[in-house]
């Protein structure tokens, strides 16, 4: 549904994007992460069409971007960051207005307003200014824009910003449900929500594809981050002497009370060798909890330089897949 081939994006000296190539099938809820400055925003409008690309190609339900700018933009419902919106319009007035400039048929702008104010939670608001709307409601009218000509493509950047608990698990569950009849791209900071809504995740750092993968695959692919945390009442040194030869150990840190963090390469389940461990030596084990690497921690590993600008970690990809890098 969207293929983009060797995108790239240059200001002056420096590539904002720099040869990003991925493919999203039809039907794909896509989570597309990175920090700050990473390029989420600016490829994110180069393949809606805001922004022209320095080199490479997109194509949307096989209409390239560069010959049918406008057939794109018609397959294609955008919700920016910063929603742009007419303060002095009303929202029905403005939904209205989109919906003729989206070449949506008069005889259904009705019933398509009806139905976009109900999913996204806006029918209360419908007769107000937009003007007089809070930043949560304005960002749900730039939903409502996004969806009111049923295209087949959403890119979504920070769809949640501005919304309180209620209404961003409203947002999800929307989203959620937008992902069975639209190809989503949806870009947030908000990292349990895109284990929640997405079946894939790009990360993009300083301009290039760092990761590409299902949620599992990206923690599965991180390597060395799996620990295992116990509470044993006996001395110290024997715990400590007795856990770290076991095989697979790296590292074992004592947090106290008798609590210790065992670190554990390659993701190795090491419960039943602490059991045995603790039987064989008299240990009391009081508690043993085995934890695997979050999104969080792929993301951080990804993307995080220390102060004299190294690259960031790299972990493993999925079998097949190839960062751009």
């Amino acid at each position: 549904m969207i293929e983009v081939q060797g995108l790239t994006k240059r200001f002056v000296d420096k590539d904002a994007v720099a040869d990003v190539s991925f493919f999203v099938p039809e039907g794909e809820v896509l989570g597309f992460l990175g920090p700050n400055g990473a390029g989420k925003t600016t490829t994110m409008r180069m393949i809606t069409g805001y922004l022209p690309p320095s080199a490479g190609s997109v194509r949307v339900a096989g209409i390239e971007l560069a010959r049918e700018p406008l057939g794109v933009r018609g397959k294609i419902g955008y919700l920016p960051e910063n929603v742009a919106l007419y303060p002095e319009m009303r929202v029905g007035e403005y939904l209205s207005y989109r919906a003729a400039i989206e070449g949506v048929p008069r005889v259904h702008t009705q019933a398509r307003l009806d139905e976009v104010c109900e999913r996204t939670m806006i029918i209360d608001v419908r007769s107000q200014i937009i003007g007089t709307l809070s930043k949560g409601y304005r960002q749900r009218v730039g939903l409502a824009a996004a969806l009111i000509h049923q295209p087949p493509v959403l890119i979504l950047d920070e769809p949640t910003v501005g919304l309180d608990p209620r209404q961003i698990v409203k947002i999800r569950e929307l989203i959620t449900e937008l992902g069975r009849d639209h190809t989503v791209i949806l870009s947030t900071h908000i990292l349990p929500e895109v284990e929640q809504i997405c079946r894939r995740v790009l990360i993009i750092d300083n301009g290039k594809l760092v990761a590409d993968g299902t949620p599992e695959q990206l923690r599965a692919g991180l390597q060395g981050a799996a620990e295992l945390r116990v509470q044993i009442e006996a001395s110290e040194d024997d715990v400590r002497t007795g856990l770290t030869s076991l095989p697979g150990v790296t590292e074992v840190e004592s947090a106290g009370s008798g609590r210790f963090v065992i670190a554990v390469e390659g993701g190795l389940d090491l419960r039943r060798a602490v059991f045995s461990l603790a039987v064989e030596r008299s240990w009391v084990l009081l508690e043993m909890a085995q934890t695997t690497p979050s999104l969080e921690d792929v993301f951080l590993r990804l993307t995080t330089r220390d102060a004299a600008g190294e690259a960031p970690a790299e972990a493993a990809m999925p079998e097949g897949e190839v960062a751009n890098a």
